[in-house]
């Protein structure tokens, strides 16, 4: 049986971007994946990393310079159509590869995937646009569309950005969309400080700083902290700053029983637990078993013995516990993922508007649901990683109206590191990606009436 040809850098990109695209599949599981089957070197995974997310991002902008040179050429494939914006991707977008050398690549693909006429035209529309330049964006004369077309954002995504937003907000926040995010990650403060946490993973080789935004948080510019010795024995969790306010805005005390209503993979109920000194008790619901699986492998990974993870759907926990046998509740709902887009760009192309509407009401019946297990004078903490007002201040607003018993709780602001304070408005926090570089994020803060 004849082995099959490992693939080099770029047509690895362009068997990804077309999986991506075609099965709508997550493009991180895909490129792990891709990493592994092709054995790709080392030194060449950051460079198939940039192609396949920097093509990702950018796929409206190459497409609106790619469609003049392309009139011609009615019926392209779809491979085709993704090596074009792979190469021009390198062409426009990275200094370091120079443009002869990305076309000579996109043709010897050309024609080992297709047949002459194919690698011609390929060849043809890329020297065309390296002879003649590339259309101006600034041709467009409606903000939105041109904001659109720029930062590669659907147009019903930016028109409601800036209305709920602003227009400069919503620019600021399409354009740090495009950027790479930054690795986070919080200590486990029940094992090592921050200091000694930061010297063990320097001493491994990474680059590792001490956040100024959160006490127990830490950002890596060099490496991946998964594969530390430090992840490994449980001194630190991967983790977005903005995710890591949660706990604090919950502020549990030791010896407190918790709900975490839609817990995995665990990043804040091991945070929870963490700041409960690995006393009293945190339930952890999630709705799958292999998702609670990562939950019971964090907490054991953490040595935290507090955490009680279960397969549980949230909106049937009034069957499985007692009315107000719980101190503090949180519900991060299940949301868009609109704030997390640097993470997932692919998630920009196939979300639409009506998905938002959706995901409101089952927000609202999970808060509805985990609401009456809370003791008088408990909080409960409602949060998404989304940026869009229909699944956060809306959800709260209507549960608020409806729920009597339930009042804002102003005392938030109290509970988050100082430098978060300033984003603190009355009851809520809606951070966006621009404010310090993490992802969107939503929390607002709710306290039952005694």
């Amino acid at each position: 049986m004849k082995k099959e040809r490992k693939k080099n850098v770029r047509e690895t990109a362009l068997d990804l971007l077309e999986a991506i695209e075609k099965n709508q599949a997550y493009s991180n599981l895909l490129l792990n994946n891709a990493i592994k089957k092709n054995e790709i070197n080392q030194k060449d995974i950051g460079l198939l990393t940039e192609l396949t997310y920097g093509t990702l991002q950018r796929r409206m902008s190459l497409d609106f310079y790619l469609q003049p040179f392309l009139k011609g050429n009615k019926k392209v494939e779809s491979w085709v159509k993704q090596l074009l914006r792979l190469t021009l991707y390198q062409m426009v977008y990275l200094d370091k590869i120079p443009d002869r050398a990305a076309i000579f690549e996109a043709v010897e693909i050309a024609k080992q995937k297709g047949h002459k006429g194919i690698s011609g035209m390929v060849n043809g529309v890329l020297r065309n646009i390296q002879r003649q330049g590339l259309p101006s964006i600034e041709t467009l004369e409606d903000p939105i569309e041109r904001l659109s077309i720029e930062t590669s954002h659907p147009r019903w995504l930016v028109k409601r950005w800036v209305d709920q937003l602003g227009f400069d907000q919503a620019k600021q926040m399409c354009e740090i969309n495009l950027t790479a995010p930054l690795q986070t990650a919080r200590v486990n403060l029940t094992k090592i400080t921050r200091e000694n946490c930061i010297l063990k993973l320097t001493e491994e080789g990474f680059q590792v700083e001490a956040s100024p935004m959160i006490p127990e948080a830490i950002k890596c510019y060099r490496g991946n902290l998964a594969n530390s010795d430090a992840f490994k024995e449980g001194y630190l969790t991967i983790q977005d700053e903005s995710s890591m306010l949660v706990a604090y805005a919950l502020g549990a005390s030791e010896n407190e029983r918790i709900l975490d209503g839609c817990a995995a993979p665990g990043g804040k109920s091991t945070h929870i637990a963490e700041r409960m000194q690995n006393s009293g008790k945190v339930i952890s619901l999630d709705l799958h078993d292999h998702k609670v699986k990562l939950i019971k492998e964090n907490a054991t990974r953490l040595e935290l013995t507090n955490i009680e993870p279960k397969t549980l759907d949230s909106r049937k926990v009034q069957e499985h516990f007692e009315k107000e046998s719980f101190d503090r509740i949180l519900l991060d709902a299940p949301c868009s993922g609109l704030g997390v887009m640097r993470r997932k760009p692919d998630m920009k192309y196939t979300k639409k508007e009506e998905d938002l509407m959706q995901l409101s009401l089952i927000q609202l019946n999970l808060l509805k649901a985990v609401s009456p297990l809370l003791k008088k004078g408990g909080i409960l903490v409602y949060s998404t990683c989304t940026v869009d007002k229909e699944e956060n201040q809306l959800v709260v607003e209507s549960f608020i109206k409806n729920e009597v018993d339930f009042e804002e709780d102003h005392t938030i602001k109290d509970r988050m590191p100082a430098a978060i304070r300033p984003l603190v408005h009355g009851f809520e926090l809606q951070i966006l990606p621009q404010d310090f570089g993490s992802d969107g994020f939503y929390i607002a803060c709710l306290r039952k009436k005694v």
